[in-house]
């Protein structure tokens, strides 16, 4: 891969998760862009960019590395923050989990991803494995990129539609992946059919973009970022409020940080702590609510406030969210990153060690 072109991704990764976890302190890093109105599709935008054509010979060797690279750490974490929930049952009197099962602890994760609180961001992780998993198969059955194109978007719709059926389980999972699927093909289709063949993000593009995005933020029941329904939807729990929108903004929302990266792209490219976030975004979307959680613990214990208020909010809950937001963001996206780091330091040590 490119130098340049890996380094544009890495950053785009960075962007992506810097989304993520304003979107769990509620604020929006982007104007017009309320949280949860397209990082995730970002992400699964960035996965289909990253997706080589060479895979699609040998499903068993991807199977393997995706099995490696995603849900072994991903049940690694799950062990490590049932302990910690553990621990802080003993520290705040709360169980942050559902109830210990087979089920809750193996087939949850594929489900909901909401078995341990902790970790609850995680959900994307099993979620992205199966979006490849059927990305692979649509891959295999359709070779017309613009039909796989149609179909992929057809699929979107199809998705939000079946969210009034929600409620059931496996069908919100069948519409996770649909919906999923989509972008992850739009990120495939944007690396092999237009980047590098068609400029589209240059100043020429972004009036009428930005036209759209104020068109579309009419649609929030709220016009604050925080409260903008209608431009946000909930796909962990397959929540739309709208049977386009969701698609449209997710498409302006990832023009918006390719240009933003591109734009911005010789200004930052050698910054090591966005480059650090870039290669850590799976350990800070691991890591960052437990973060969250200790700062909140913390300030409440050192202000001799019971623990039952935060003990009968959810696990989003923090200290003062007008004064202290920024300092939860920076904080959190610190030392996540370097937990990150850390990690796989000892990880490489011990490989070497090993070898």
């Amino acid at each position: 891969m490119d130098k340049v072109y890996s380094n544009k991704v890495n950053l785009l990764k960075a962007l992506a998760i810097m989304l993520v976890v304003s979107g769990h302190l509620e604020f929006s890093l982007i104007p017009m862009f309320p949280p949860y109105s397209f990082q995730l599709a970002l992400f699964f935008f960035i996965s289909g960019m990253l997706f080589k054509d060479k895979h699609l010979s040998d499903f068993k060797t991807y199977f393997i590395k995706r099995v490696k690279s995603l849900l072994v750490p991903y049940f690694v974490y799950a062990v490590v923050y049932l302990v910690i929930t553990f621990i802080f049952l003993k520290l705040t009197g709360k169980f942050w989990a559902m109830p210990i099962t087979l089920k809750n602890e193996l087939l949850m994760p594929f489900l909901t991803g909401h078995q341990i609180d902790l970790i609850s961001p995680m959900w994307f992780v099993p979620q992205l494995f199966i979006s490849l998993m059927t990305f692979f198969v649509f891959m295999k059955l359709i070779k017309s990129k613009y039909l796989a194109l149609f179909t992929g978007f057809t699929l979107a719709i199809f998705a939000i539609y079946l969210s009034k059926y929600s409620g059931n389980l496996y069908i919100l999972l069948l519409l996770r992946t649909l919906f999923s699927l989509f972008f992850i093909y739009l990120g495939y289709f944007y690396k092999n059919c237009i980047d590098g063949k068609y400029n589209i993000l240059t100043m020429n593009w972004i009036l009428p973009l930005i036209l759209l995005q104020s068109f579309l933020w009419l649609t929030n029941k709220d016009f604050t970022p925080m409260d903008g329904i209608g431009l946000s939807y909930i796909l962990v729990w397959g929540q739309f409020d709208n049977w386009i929108v969701p698609i449209i903004t997710s498409i302006t929302g990832i023009w918006i940080s390719l240009f933003l990266i591109e734009v911005f792209y010789d200004f930052i490219k050698d910054n090591s702590f966005l480059k650090a976030v870039g290669q850590n975004t799976y350990h800070i979307m691991a890591n960052h609510l437990l973060v969250f959680n200790v700062i909140t613990y913390s300030v409440l214990f050192i202000k001799g406030i019971p623990f039952d208020i935060k003990n009968a909010a959810d696990i989003y809950w923090f200290y003062f969210p007008i004064k202290t937001t920024y300092f939860y963001f920076a904080i959190g996206m610190i030392i996540t990153t370097y937990i990150g780091v850390l990690l796989k330091n000892i990880k490489a040590t011990l490989t070497k060690t090993v070898n």
